[in-house]
């Protein structure tokens, strides 16, 4: 077990679920990108029961390097329970989690901080759908997300426009306030997590980046199932939200 680390201001989590040929490469370009701007950091890999080599590279990473962090699962949790847990073991004042394919550039990580560091928001997150943004992707995609978005904005009442970019940062106590809240636990968590955060009247910027899809997980598209899980992920919350009231 690694020595507790104390005195954290960053702390970022990169989720990884079988990213053996990409979890490596993430981890040196984002401690590149984070120690152009800062000393005091921690990487955590919250590697979810992979079976193709990334827990092993992982464990090796950690090992050679003091900032880095592996915390592994056995079983697979989701996406969402995954962040949760390690959330909860991360030391840093400011958190901030992205995708292992970086598709967002990292240029953009230190004003993603900053907008909790310096202006004071309890939560940031890219925008792939504000003025501003650089996006490549497939029609088909980009249009599942203008439709999945709205959808969001209609039935539950968001301002913002983008829910689902993987690239987010949040004051560490704003978070662990809501993160029990937080129901779902795979690809519906990043949502939830800013549906929920509007309705406790916390402030959240958007912020515009640029983004390449880079072939991540769930690029595959099937527009009749994925777009019914969208909508039953979105009217179950709305019911919830209800039923909370």
């Amino acid at each position: 077990m690694q020595e507790e680390k104390k005195g954290i201001e960053i702390s970022v989590v990169l989720p990884a679920h079988n990213e053996a040929e990409r979890i490596e490469d993430a981890v040196k370009q984002t401690k590149k990108a984070l120690a152009d701007f800062s000393s005091s950091y921690e990487i955590l890999i919250a590697e979810d029961g992979s079976t193709d080599g990334t827990a092993e590279i992982a464990s090796r990473m950690a090992s050679e390097d003091s900032f880095v962090t592996h915390i592994h699962s056995d079983s697979r949790l989701g996406r969402g329970k995954a962040l949760k847990y390690v959330f909860k073991l991360a030391k840093g004042d400011i958190l901030v989690y992205m995708d292992v394919d970086l598709s967002t550039d990292l240029a953009y990580l230190k004003p993603l901080i900053d907008v909790i560091k310096e202006e004071h928001y309890d939560l940031a997150t890219g925008s792939r759908l504000l003025k501003g943004s650089d996006v490549k992707r497939s029609f088909k995609r980009k249009t599942m997300s203008i439709a999945f978005n709205f959808l969001v904005r209609t039935i539950l009442e968001s301002k913002l426009r983008d829910h689902q970019c993987g690239f987010k940062s949040f004051r560490r106590d704003t978070l662990m306030r809501i993160l029990d809240e937080i129901e779902d636990e795979h690809w519906f968590w990043d949502t939830e997590l800013l549906v929920r955060a509007q309705r406790n009247a916390y402030k959240i910027k958007e912020i515009p980046v640029r983004w390449e899809d880079k072939g991540g997980a769930g690029t595959k598209v099937n527009s009749f199932s994925d777009g019914t899980a969208m909508f039953y992920k979105i009217i179950k919350l709305r019911f919830n939200l209800r039923s909370e009231e």
